[in-house]
């Protein structure tokens, strides 16, 4: 009779990593970034940015970003200035 196998008794704390990748994806990229704004970005993601990122592709969507973000404060405002009557 075999022993009984033993089984972990806690689950691990981050699943294992999926295989490294050359480079980080458009995806990953703006992910990253839209994380970076909220303020959120994970420690992990962060350690993968800076060492497998593109340091201009990071810079382009930040700009792009925060561009859009801008306009969009500014489409807001005079939306609410109209409407007020102003």
């Amino acid at each position: 009779m075999k022993p009984p196998e033993e089984r972990p008794t806690q689950m691990p704390a981050e699943p294992p990593e999926p295989p490294q990748q050359d480079k980080v994806t458009w995806r990953q990229t703006v992910g990253s970034v839209l994380a970076s704004f909220f303020g959120v970005q994970s420690s992990r993601n962060r350690a993968r940015d800076f060492q497998r990122g593109s340091a201009p592709r990071f810079i382009a969507i930040g700009v792009i970003a925060t561009t859009l973000f801008v306009l969009t404060v500014l489409l807001v405002v005079r939306i609410a200035l109209r409407s007020a009557g102003m």
